[in-house]
């Protein structure tokens, strides 16, 4: 699929080698290069589902949690160089207070690499995220982490080129912000 490869992509061309990773929202699938798991530090994943964090093979460790009842994280302070969340910033329903965890984990400098595409699942998003065009739903996530204590993130259209005459319409922006 165009649009994951396009995120792979970006891990791949952003994310220094020796990082330690932490992977918000996380589930069965991970979306970092193959070789991140030979690469990088750590690659940790906090999801709902225990049964989806096991078979992810590219976690070297995961925690199962869901953030809309306890919107904490267990990892100690200044621990992760970058965290990820991939498509799931519009189920949070308390994002400021994720992303106020997901600075304090975070190492100085480090950073936030928050994906997001126009799909969603309706039923789990939060209603004001479906009257939202790509636009503010950037602009949102950037609100977010403003009020979470981070500075202005930098939005990039990531959305992935496919020959002409092929049908696709499956757009993938990334809001990185640093500490």
């Amino acid at each position: 699929e165009p649009a994951v490869a396009a995120l792979t992509q970006y891990y791949r061309n952003n994310i220094p080698a020796g990082s330690k990773i932490l992977d918000i929202c996380s589930s069965w699938v991970s979306h970092c290069p193959l070789e991140f798991k030979d690469t990088m530090k750590r690659i940790s994943g906090t999801g709902m589902n225990p049964l989806e964090l096991i078979e992810n093979d590219q976690l070297t460790d995961y925690e199962a949690r869901n953030l809309n009842v306890n919107p904490t994280l267990s990892y100690d302070d200044d621990t992760f160089d970058v965290v990820t969340c991939v498509v799931s910033i519009d189920y949070l329903i308390h994002p400021i207070e994720v992303l106020k965890e997901v600075r304090r984990v975070l190492k100085p400098g480090g950073k936030v690499i928050i994906s997001q595409s126009n799909r969603c699942f309706p039923s789990k998003a939060i209603a004001m995220w479906l009257n939202m065009d790509d636009r503010q739903h950037l602009e949102l996530i950037n609100g977010y982490a403003k009020y979470a204590g981070f500075g202005p993130g930098i939005a990039y259209d990531i959305t992935a080129s496919v020959p002409a005459g092929e049908p696709y319409n499956d757009p993938m922006f990334i809001v990185e912000i640093s500490k």
